[in-house]
């Protein structure tokens, strides 16, 4: 942890424009203004890499914030969205073929785009943001982000050798999949936990041991779960669940 004299040095011409970062930080839900006082005083906080002091000025709209390694989301207007995508909806932005898209399920302003892919007859959680710096976090491979999927199988339940094989990797045409979670919640039903992010991941994995997915719903994105929310339907993330998903993608960094 750097002492008091490298924190100053850190901060020799801080910023005297924009918002008080303790400020900021009570905005984002890190506590009261004075548990932001101690966190700041306690060398916790660094604003664009450096360690910050108590007085320090933050521009939201450019400031990289961090409060234990932590990325914060200051930036202003930023928001946060938890869809249950149906089957039969693309995840992209738009589609030539006029099919239904996930932003159209969300509203229209700010823009957003969706933190990863489902393909069209997946169902299941998305995030959809405007916030390129989780979105990063989340998917960028070196993070290893758990994804849980519910999938119903053809051809029974999987022997045990079959399920071996997802729990030590299956060998696909763009390579060996990492090592996946996986459980059989009923008979050819199973549970994966994966933290890659190849395409049709699970059913490729799935095919390659005899059992195509019948049916693919992804039920859990890092801490992130919601078994109340209706398909085609959204709400907003709280504080609390963006800066778990932060933190979620910081420890697995």
């Amino acid at each position: 942890m750097p002492d008091q004299a490298d924190r100053a040095l850190d901060n020799s011409a801080p910023e005297k424009t924009g918002e008080r970062l303790q400020k900021v930080l009570a905005r984002t839900g890190q506590g009261s203004r004075r548990v932001c006082e101690e966190l700041i005083a306690d060398g916790r906080v660094t604003v664009d890499g450096k360690v910050a002091v108590l007085g320090r000025r933050v521009d939201v709209r450019t400031a990289r914030v961090e409060v234990d390694g932590i990325l914060l989301p200051v930036a202003p207007d930023l928001v946060y969205y938890l869809l249950n995508k149906p089957a039969g909806v693309i995840t992209t932005s738009a589609d030539p073929q006029g099919r239904p898209t996930v932003v159209d399920l969300v509203p229209s302003e700010p823009r957003v785009f969706s933190v990863g892919r489902l393909d069209l007859d997946t169902e299941g959680l998305l995030i959809l943001t405007n916030d390129g710096a989780l979105a990063q976090l989340l998917t960028h491979p070196s993070h290893g982000v758990d994804k849980e999927y519910v999938a119903e199988v053809d051809n029974g339940t999987p022997s045990p050798g079959a399920l071996r094989q997802l729990r030590q990797g299956v060998e696909l045409e763009d390579g060996r999949t990492a090592p996946a979670a996986v459980g059989v919640l009923s008979p050819g039903v199973l549970r994966l936990v994966i933290h890659e992010g190849k395409n049709r991941q699970v059913r490729r994995m799935c095919d390659a041991i005899g059992h195509p997915v019948r049916r693919l719903v992804r039920t859990r994105i890092a801490t992130l779960r919601d078994t109340g929310l209706a398909p085609g339907h959204w709400r907003e993330l709280t504080g609390v669940e963006v800066r778990a998903l932060a933190a979620a993608a910081g420890r697995q960094s």
